[in-house]
């Protein structure tokens, strides 16, 4: 069984994650949605939050792909989490080049630390790369229209949260 680990905050998640998570499904037969516990982000939504959405979005898409979709909480490093799910491929999602510089710093340190787990990069689609989940934030707070970036139930959950801001 092929299992892939797509590690990310998903503080909301997005369509650009949504992209990634539906052509990610077409390279494994599990795909785990690592959903990171970074306290230091402090993150709009709470853990059990965000894992539900997930959930919610993803479930459709387990349907039609028949690739098992399921949301992981995490805190310890990436590598150790891959280990923990027995995933062989981490995939990651580039957006620009910025996020290459990183992504391919963090591949050479994953490499160092395990080098029986590989690191895929998956592009978003020209329409979802300038999506971010920390811009998404920041114009839904503003009032301002998120339904081009993010599902209609997630929409509806930042318009809730920015309510009772």
């Amino acid at each position: 069984m092929r299992i892939g680990l797509y590690p990310g905050t998903f503080d909301p998640i997005t369509l650009g994650h949504m992209d990634i998570i539906r052509r990610a499904s077409a390279l494994v037969d599990r795909l785990v949605i690592g959903v990171a516990i970074n306290r230091d982000k402090g993150p709009l939504f709470t853990l059990e939050e965000r894992v539900a959405m997930i959930e919610m979005e993803c479930a459709e898409l387990s349907q039609e792909t028949g690739t098992e979709i399921i949301p992981h909480p995490f805190e310890n490093l990436l590598i150790d989490c891959a280990r923990d799910v027995g995933a062989q491929i981490i995939i990651r999602g580039l957006r620009a080049v910025a996020d290459f510089e990183y992504e391919f710093q963090m591949v050479g340190m994953n490499r160092a630390l395990d080098t029986s787990i590989e690191t895929v990069f998956l592009m978003a689609e020209a329409r979802h790369q300038a999506i971010a989940s920390k811009l998404v934030k920041e114009i839904a707070r503003l009032n301002g229209d998120v339904s081009k970036f993010v599902t209609p139930t997630v929409n509806e959950a930042l318009k809730a949260r920015f309510e009772k801001v």
